[in-house]
């Protein structure tokens, strides 16, 4: 065990069940811990970094967390403060609810039957006495290998077809945006470190393509003037062209004079200025200054 690591990290995440390698990391400073570095060696485990500010990419975990609190908000206001001891309470009922995308609970994937909790075992004990099941150990084990091999095989197919369905929900809407290296863009900042900055950061400039919805930008003289950034933080930069007005004409061609800048010519100015009426009630100075 770490030396210094909180006994509730141990207790909750490590738990009883064993790392399942790879997995996904998010670029945050709890999870870029010398502490949590260590574990993942010697638990064995690889991992990749996610898109910053990009949760599609480690959605499954993002969805579990946002269930997970809102678990925690539902305890009661006494129970909530202490939700770290009740932890494996809320994880024990989350992993026992069959998952819609797998149509398994995490329990039935992982031991091959459904879990008997506190109700089950109350519920068993009104409708039937409880007795110890007598099964020979080897029926046990080939069973249990039968339903486990039926189970991952139903899963894989229904979370395949959610994934299809989700798929196309989401390409209803989404367009595939290219960018080229040296095209300016502007970046979207979704965390402001000041209330009325505004969320769009640049001109920035596109270095290369790193795949296929991630390109590298340069930031210019930032701290961290490489980032590698997911395509829906971008949108094109454009130039303001410089507007220059000029008049044409063909060669040979007499230039001609447009007669709305002749309009108050002095000719006709003179006819204008006779055409006035004044008023009787303005005097002679008034008239002259007129």
């Amino acid at each position: 065990m770490l030396v210094g690591a909180p006994p509730a990290c141990w207790r909750c995440s490590r738990g009883r069940w064993p790392w399942r390698p790879p997995a996904a990391r998010v670029r945050m400073t709890p999870f870029m811990s010398a502490y949590l570095k260590a574990m993942w060696k010697e638990c064995g485990v690889t991992y990749k970094f996610t898109t910053p500010y990009h949760p599609q990419t480690n959605e499954l975990v993002e969805r579990f967390n946002k269930t997970l609190k809102g678990m925690i908000m539902g305890l009661p206001e006494k129970l909530r403060r202490r939700w770290d001891v009740l932890l494996p309470c809320l994880l024990f009922a989350y992993r026992e609810v069959p998952q819609k995308g797998v149509g398994f609970s995490p329990f039935e994937l992982l031991f091959g039957h459904p879990v008997r909790g506190p109700l089950t075992l109350v519920k068993e004990g009104w409708e039937q006495p409880l007795k110890a099941p007598k099964q020979d150990i080897v029926d046990y084990v080939l069973g249990l290998r039968s339903r486990m091999a039926e189970y991952l095989k139903k899963a894989s197919k229904n979370l395949q077809a959610s994934q299809e369905l989700q798929k196309q929900w989401h390409d209803q809407k989404a367009v595939l945006i290219q960018y080229q290296p040296g095209q300016k863009v502007w970046v979207l900042e979704p965390v402001a470190p000041r209330a009325l900055q505004d969320k769009w950061s640049g001109p920035h400039i596109i270095v290369e393509k790193k795949r296929e919805v991630t390109y590298l930008v340069d930031f210019g003289h930032a701290r961290s003037h490489l980032r590698v950034l997911h395509v829906n933080r971008l949108k094109p930069y454009y130039d303001r062209a410089d507007l220059t007005l000029l008049m044409a004409t063909d060669e040979g061609q007499e230039e001609e004079s447009d007669h709305l800048l002749d309009l108050f010519s002095s000719t006709e100015q003179d006819a204008l200025v006779e055409g006035v009426v004044l008023a009787d009630c303005l005097t002679a100075e008034q008239k002259d200054h007129l």
